[in-house]
């Protein structure tokens, strides 16, 4: 991600320096605008060239490939686009140096300018801008990257979050929603003798308590009932 965005950036600047260098001097006082396409392939003429068939038409259209080529991060298109402007370039030296006998390049404005200087960097720009970018993976690609990837366990709850199960945070049977400790259960799972439900509980014995642990007062004990009157 990181060279994507490095390398679109050093692309995207060659090619605001190529589409730029034709608005400056080429040759002389001659600017790059005054070089018709076709001056490149038949010869450089004194006759002086619209903007739009001017040698700034294949830099423009190299732009437009820089700019495709970062949308859709093709290294492939960028790369084309460089070799476009610096072909354009070398072509127009080859053909400047044949019409004037040699190339110079001179202090006094005669010879070679800056716009030459900023065509070719504009080029060498694009090409390492292509280079740096990492491209597009393939599907092949993407797909070996995610099975190469390791299956992170399940991250630990922090304290201050309910513990909850099954894995997914969903809640579970085990949330605990209190602050207190959960009431333990009596281990004793027999019949309740006290439940009048239950007809087992009523023929099993009951337990004679001592007179130690006769609840009652020991010192003014209940009397007796009194015995049932004869007829």
């Amino acid at each position: 991600m990181i060279r994507n965005i490095l390398g679109s950036v050093v692309a995207l600047a060659g090619a605001a320096s190529a589409v730029l260098s034709p608005f400056r001097d080429w040759y002389g006082a001659r600017a790059g605008h005054d070089y018709r396409v076709a001056d490149l392939f038949e010869g450089i003429t004194p006759t002086e060239s619209g903007v739009l068939v001017s040698i700034l038409l294949p830099f423009l259209g190299a732009a437009l490939l820089v700019v495709l080529g970062v949308v859709l991060r093709s290294r492939l298109v960028v790369a084309l686009a460089g070799l476009v402007v610096l072909g354009f370039t070398i072509l127009w030296m080859v053909r400047q140096g044949q019409a004037a006998g040699s190339l110079v390049v001179g202090g006094d404005g005669e010879g070679l300018q800056v716009g030459v200087v900023n065509a070719l960097a504009g080029g060498v720009l694009m090409l390492i801008g292509a280079l740096l970018m990492s491209g597009r993976r393939s599907r092949r690609e993407r797909r070996a990257v995610r099975e190469r990837e390791p299956v992170e366990p399940f991250a630990v709850p922090a304290a201050d979050q309910v513990d909850t199960w099954p894995p997914t945070q969903e809640p579970g049977m085990s949330v605990q929603t209190s602050p207190w400790p959960e009431p333990e259960v009596d281990p004793y799972t027999g019949p309740d003798p006290r439940d009048p439900r239950d007809a087992r509980t009523r023929s099993y014995p009951q337990a004679v308590p001592h007179p130690e642990d006769d609840p009652r007062d020991p010192v003014h004990p209940p009397h007796p009932p009194p015995p049932p009157r004869q007829g």
